[in-house]
């Protein structure tokens, strides 16, 4: 891989792994405006959270902090933890 810089991890891609790594969600689903809205009220306990945790850092090459899944209980705080720690490729 020429480029290792990789793009902001968006919303979509988070709906998109959590889709993949935990799978439908129990409550209110990942339509509509959602940042603020926790994990759990979305249908996704702890557990669900460690397999995106997982599938992202594997996805993305990274290692999250073990606070991710503690901390991070909305997509937004997400998000900031992985755009932390993913260098953002810049439109020149």
């Amino acid at each position: 891989m020429s480029d290792t810089t990789l793009s902001e991890f968006t919303l979509e891609d988070l709906k998109r792994v959590l889709l993949a790594a935990a799978g439908a969600p129990d409550g209110a689903g990942l339509d509509g405006d959602i940042l603020d809205l926790s994990f759990e009220d979305l249908g996704y306990d702890s557990i669900a959270l460690l397999e995106t945790v997982g599938h992202v850092e594997r996805e993305r090459g990274l290692s999250l902090e073990d606070s991710v899944v503690a901390e991070a209980n909305t997509p937004r705080l997400f998000l900031e933890f992985v755009n932390g720690t993913v260098p953002v490729a810049r439109a020149s």
